[in-house]
């Protein structure tokens, strides 16, 4: 096992390496707007009070996420353009591909029943993260179009759109593209 071993150990360091390049980048795009507009134009218990709201969603059980599931085939994530936007996610198509021209073998799920269910429990766990995201998100949008700062609240719908609302339908696609594997495969 020391080679092979070894060998894995570097390929999952270089996937994390390669996965922090989009993450930092779309938090940096989606954190810096909603940071400057909290800070100056939020008070802060109404910032506390939509925290502690956006919070509670991380509790809500998976069976809420496959009701707000969007389709249960690929078709109408295709036609939203989920496929396209996550060549620029982590996992991603860009990513992946340059993992395997150093790692040929490189696959995010191997195939087996215990690598796809790891991947469908890991897609509860981001959209649950998101939709966190998209509660607060939406919080500050709704109090900055109240307060008529639309230039902000514009700037806000699109960073949620981008930041949360992407990554919570590019989740659910990937569930629909794995759970079948999932049920073919009982034994």
């Amino acid at each position: 096992m020391g080679t092979r071993g070894t060998q894995a150990k570097k390929q999952k360091r270089a996937a994390g390496w390669y996965n922090a390049i989009p993450n930092l980048l779309w938090s940096v795009l989606a954190f810096v707007p909603i940071y400057i507009f909290c800070y100056t134009l939020l008070d802060r218990k109404l910032l506390y009070a939509f925290l502690a709201f956006s919070i509670f969603t991380l509790f809500l059980p998976k069976a809420f996420f496959r009701h707000i599931q969007l389709g249960k085939t690929v078709a109408i994530y295709k036609q939203a353009g989920v496929p396209f936007i996550s060549r620029f996610t982590q996992n991603g198509q860009i990513i992946n591909r340059l993992l395997r021209k150093q790692y040929p073998r490189h696959r995010v799920v191997s195939g087996s029943r215990l690598s796809v269910n790891r991947r469908v429990q890991q897609t509860y766990a981001y959209e649950k993260f998101h939709f966190m995201l998209f509660s607060f998100f939406s919080l500050v949008f709704i109090y900055a179009l109240i307060k008529d700062y639309i230039g902000w609240a514009l700037l806000l719908l699109l960073t949620n759109m981008i930041y949360n609302v992407y990554p919570c339908l590019l989740q659910q696609y990937i569930r629909v593209r794995l759970i079948p594997f999932l049920k073919s495969n009982n034994g």
